[in-house]
């Protein structure tokens, strides 16, 4: 009976001992959990920064981007003004050194004994109609015409009557 007694207390002893253990695994356990669900939230509030980090950076991009592109858009609209700006004065510059030529043709036919006055002064006007017309254009105005029809010229190049102006 004192075996059994003994084997009992060993029994007993083992089974506390156990039951010791299996509380420290389950205090561990409990702790390691706690600290898990810590640990989940603690990522799961740093993902959700980082998301909104993120959706910010996108936007602030799309409006770099959207800025950009406006930029780029009134760039090209200038530089096509600037180009039909260029082509006008381009064209007003010829059409006044066609007149100068033309004033200066007709002022070395009077010099030479024909009475063309009324001619060279069609021609000065003419002249100065192209000057305005050409300083116009330097104003940013672009109401002239490139046929020549405004400037008192027939779209042949000949010169319009005093009546037709």
């Amino acid at each position: 009976m004192d075996r059994f007694a003994t084997e009992k207390e060993a029994a007993r002893a083992q089974l506390s001992s156990v039951e010791s253990q299996l509380r420290d695994m389950k205090e561990k356990s409990s702790a390691q959990t706690k600290k898990i669900k810590d640990l989940e939230a603690q990522l799961a509030s740093e993902l959700a920064k980082a998301k909104s980090e993120a959706e910010k950076a996108k936007a602030e991009a799309k409006t770099i981007v959207a800025v950009y592109r406006a930029d780029a858009e009134a760039t090209q609209v200038q530089a096509r003004k600037a180009v039909e700006t260029t082509q006008t004065r381009a064209h007003w510059i010829a059409e006044l050194a066609k007149c100068q030529s033309r004033r200066e043709t007709l002022e070395e036919i009077h010099a030479r004994g024909f009475d063309l006055t009324d001619e060279i002064i069609k021609a000065r006007e003419h002249e100065v109609d192209v000057e305005a017309l050409d300083s116009s254009d330097d104003d940013g105005d672009d109401d002239g015409s490139k046929s020549g029809s405004k400037n008192g010229e027939d779209l042949d190049g000949e010169e319009a009557s005093p009546e037709e102006n």
